[in-house]
């Protein structure tokens, strides 16, 4: 009898594994990104996918059921979280109309790439922000594929002519459940009664959070970036469902005015924000309410490597929202308020990923950029106690860099030249570095 076939479960599930190895780390500086310090010359160790003990010392004599690995002074950072993604705008199509407008299994086969894109970056977990769904999220717990860790918010809630709303203002209206073909982003609710059921009917369907478009957006044909959308009452209504499942509710908003209604409403959190005004910035700080700026994905669709990808009527908006965004981090940074690191880079867009970093750094520190891809988004998903950081007793998500994050975050900007491996639950999904081989393979039984 094989290991793998003494997987409990793994006769009915074949790519179940067992338990990954057990690693120590020596020489290494590890990154605390809560203090904002480094440890050098420090030893961590894994054992079953959990970091098991950091310490200055290494231990005498060596352990046997270790995989050993000399760092030489190389970075142990947390695992990288992204807090706005969309898994569903696959790459593989040349303008915006075809993001999330493609059927469901051309996205759905083109979904594991982009994971195992995203976890070799460095992104150890994401938060999907309208479109993936459960059995996504199921696949890559079990590790039929590689990706990181998913939290999703199932279909993101719009308005009819919402931002979620893809149709043009020549097509019919379509029935029934808020559900439109070749719309994988969006279900649509009007009213207070088919807002609850929206919410109930995410949850049901395993959301971890509840997202809703709170403002006009770039990527929608009908709605200005000015529009408020959904009444007090509809917000009022979405709020409470989420609270009572245990969770909150996330709202797209742009403006001043779009970000205030969803605020005063009972919204936990805002993307994007790019308009947010001092005085908003300081009641979100007192709230206490999560900003996700997305700066890369404006960046990106305004340049000219991309000319063309988004309709003309999309491009003025972008330009807008491009412009007011750095001024915005500013803001928002001087005010206190928690940010949490996001791209919403949507189809061939999300190579770059990781380039947040260095449009960040223009106006943050190392530090706070580096927080706001890992104990800020932790803590916004009500995992601080599991991950984020580099602690004894949470999970092992590791990037190990050849540069100092606290000195210069882009390197995370490079991930082919600076990230030499990354580790999720333990395992070594993706290696540059001879000293470090892979062991995430997926299984396969024979």
């Amino acid at each position: 009898m094989t290991q793998r076939s003494q997987v409990p479960g793994s006769d009915v599930k074949p790519w179940l594994r067992p338990a990954p190895q057990g690693y120590l780390f020596t020489n290494a500086n590890i990154v605390d990104v809560q203090a904002g310090t480094i440890s050098k010359s420090a030893s961590l160790t894994t054992r079953q996918g959990k970091i098991h003990s950091i310490s200055q010392t290494v231990p005498e004599p060596l352990p046997t059921d270790l995989t050993i690995v000399d760092c030489q002074g190389r970075y142990l950072c947390p695992g990288l979280f992204d807090a706005h993604v969309h898994l569903c705008a696959v790459p593989g199509f040349g303008d915006l109309s075809k993001a999330f407008g493609n059927p469901n299994d051309v996205h759905l086969l083109r979904q594991p790439y982009s994971a195992a894109q995203m976890l070799h970056r460095g992104f150890t977990s994401i938060r999907d922000c309208g479109g993936a769904q459960l059995a996504l999220k199921e696949a890559i717990e079990d590790g039929v594929f590689p990706g990181p860790r998913v939290f999703i918010s199932g279909h993101a809630l719009s308005q009819f002519g919402g931002h979620g709303d893809l149709r043009g203002s020549h097509e019919p209206t379509e029935c029934c459940g808020g559900l439109h073909s070749n719309n994988h982003l969006g279900r649509l609710c009007n009213g207070v009664p088919e807002c609850m059921a929206a919410v109930r009917e995410e949850i049901r369907c395993g959301a971890n959070f509840i997202k809703i478009m709170g403002s006009g957006g770039v990527a929608s044909p009908t709605d200005k970036l000015e529009h408020l959308q959904f009444t007090a009452a509809e917000i009022q209504a979405m709020v409470e469902c989420a609270s009572n499942a245990g969770t909150f509710v996330t709202a797209h908003a742009y403006t001043v005015k779009a970000i205030r209604h969803c605020i005063d409403n009972g919204v936990r959190g805002i993307e994007h924000g790019n308009f947010v005004d001092p005085p908003t910035a300081r009641l979100m700080a007192e709230k206490g309410v999560y900003l996700t700026p997305t700066l890369i994905a404006y960046a990106q669709m305004a340049s000219d490597r991309w000319k063309g990808y988004l309709p003309p009527e999309s491009q003025s908006k972008n330009s807008q929202v491009l412009k007011s965004g750095l001024e915005a981090l500013k803001i928002a940074s001087e005010a206190g308020v928690t940010m949490c690191y996001g791209s919403d880079l949507l189809g061939p867009l999300g190579s770059a990923q990781t380039h947040e970093f260095a449009l960040r750094s223009h106006i943050l520190s190392p530090l706070e950029v580096l927080r706001s891809a890992t104990v800020n988004p932790a803590k916004m998903m009500g995992w601080e106690g599991s991950i984020g950081q580099l602690k004894e007793g949470f999970i092992a998500d590791v990037v190990i860099l050849n540069g100092n994050p606290l000195e210069d975050v882009t390197v995370f900007d490079r991930p082919e030249e600076h990230v030499l491996g990354v580790m999720k639950d333990g395992r070594v999904y993706r290696s540059r570095w001879n000293a470090l081989p892979e062991d995430a393979d997926i299984p396969v039984r024979v």
